[in-house]
């Protein structure tokens, strides 16, 4: 593995930390707006952020020479890569209204699958079969952390607390898995164009073309009075740090390392979300998802080593 390559490792594993903090944020700022206001409101704080940082570099203030221009023939490409980033956080979001985090992220982050089919079939970058079988053993441990059920109501019966499968669960796997297909599709995009647009200038574009295909969702469903402190700063969070900083750190990865690898390292935000929302959700994470989270890890070692 080049040095190159290991940076790229070194930042997704960054971009991981920053990632983790989402699910909990969604579930804070959903007490009181829509997926919509969510998805649309990080998604424009986030580009506002990282075209203010192209901004300032363009203008010099940190010492940017020749700066980076879009092309009026550029811009169908970013506005439809911006269509599929805004259809993904607008499902992940979604999906948590109808699951638990663990069940979101878990049925989400079969995206490797997708990742690496992609990758084999657009971008011509083969996988062995030692490295297709840690994908598959790292997706089974996601199902393992799971459950290899979808759980949802809690209800009490005789005396004890227990999880069964209702209808509303569906809707919340099939909005998770359409998260996961529009994230490969994202993510193959960032890495095919890797070499036509800087990485700022591309992320900062993808971003706000993503909130402005949202916003009039978002403000069709908005209910006056909605936005109280905590769920703006619920969202002004998620734009700053899974958004600008995981996110853009994501696709820095996407430039240097093969873009399945970068996916399956990403599947451990599966872990900091679990683990924060048991700390602050009280979501507490059953004894399947330390064996899932174990088996993951192994899946992941088999791929990168």
């Amino acid at each position: 593995m080049t040095v190159e390559e290991r940076r790229g490792l070194a930042l997704v594993a960054i971009a991981v930390l920053f990632f983790s903090t989402s699910p909990v944020l969604v579930r804070w700022a959903a007490r009181s707006v829509t997926s919509f206001e969510i998805a649309a409101g990080r998604l424009l704080v986030a580009g506002i952020v990282v075209s203010g940082v192209v901004l300032l570099r363009n203008r010099g203030a940190w010492g940017a020479a020749n700066p980076r221009r879009l092309l009026a023939s550029e811009w169908p490409l970013l506005v439809l890569v911006g269509l599929v980033a805004a259809l993904h956080f607008f499902f992940y979001a979604y999906s948590l209204e109808f699951t638990t985090i663990t069940n979101s992220l878990a049925i989400m982050y079969t995206a490797p699958i997708w990742v690496a089919l992609l990758s084999r079939f657009v971008l011509r970058e083969p996988l062995s079969k030692r490295k297709w079988l840690g994908i598959v053993v790292a997706v089974l441990g996601v199902a393992v952390l799971s459950g290899f059920e979808p759980v949802l109501a809690l209800v009490q019966q005789n005396g004890s607390a227990s999880y069964i499968f209702t209808p509303r669960m569906l809707i919340g796997d099939l909005l998770a898995l359409g998260s996961a297909i529009t994230y490969a599709v994202y993510s193959i995009a960032g890495r095919s164009q890797r070499e036509r647009f800087p990485l700022l200038v591309y992320a900062g574009a993808v971003y706000m073309l993503a909130a402005i295909w949202l916003l009039p969702a978002a403000a069709a469903a908005h209910t006056p009075g909605s936005f109280n402190w905590p769920a703006v700063a619920s969202i002004v969070g998620l734009g700053v740090f899974p958004l600008a900083c995981g996110h853009t750190l994501y696709n820095a990865a996407l430039r240097r390392v093969n873009a399945t690898y970068v996916n399956l390292i990403a599947t451990q935000e599966v872990l900091g979300g679990v683990l924060l929302g048991a700390l602050l959700l009280r979501e507490i994470p059953s004894f399947n998802s330390i064996i899932g989270g174990l088996i993951t890890i192994g899946g992941i070692l088999m791929v990168l080593l």
